[in-house]
């Protein structure tokens, strides 16, 4: 686990068990490393409700039921489609919170032109809100830790702002 995230994920985990509030993840070039860091904390069942990696368009449409009617003038790694996503695995979860992240991991961009270090994230939930990061790198595995905190900072940003 890396430190950093594991953190940020321990101090997510107590505002959301404090406030009786959960969460679902639908991540994309994270890979899962913001939902293993919310799920290695003991007691992680009070808040977490389930994630998923939704790394394709495949998967956004079989695990979240995203249709090419919602993706209609929109893509991915883009703002409205993590706010798409943050919204639809709160709402299939019933969770109080969504936290979506999608972006291009490296070491090339994605197909949409996207540059590799890009990542979108949003927030669902009482607050919703989304930024957009760009780390400037193309070493995957450095992105994917950066991507993670991000997405950590952003919610626990929104868990203090209700």
């Amino acid at each position: 686990m890396n430190p950093e995230i594991m953190s940020l994920a321990e101090k997510a985990g107590t505002i959301l068990r404090d406030k009786g509030e959960t969460v679902g993840i639908a991540e994309s070039s994270s890979g899962g490393l913001i939902s293993a860091h919310l799920l290695a904390i003991a007691g992680a069942s009070a808040y977490f409700l389930g994630g998923s990696v939704i790394y394709t368009r495949y998967a956004g449409r079989g695990l979240l039921g995203v249709t090419d009617d919602e993706m209609e003038g929109m893509r991915a790694a883009t703002e409205s489609y993590a706010s798409l996503n943050a919204g639809r695995i709160s709402e299939i979860l019933g969770s109080t919170w969504g936290l979506s992240e999608t972006g291009a991991t490296g070491p090339d961009g994605n197909r949409y032109g996207d540059d590799a270090g890009h990542s979108c994230i949003a927030v669902s939930g009482p607050v919703s809100r989304s930024r957009t990061i760009e780390t400037g790198s193309n070493d995957r595995q450095e992105n994917m830790i950066a991507f993670s905190i991000a997405a950590l900072e952003l919610l626990i940003e929104c868990l203090q702002s209700e």
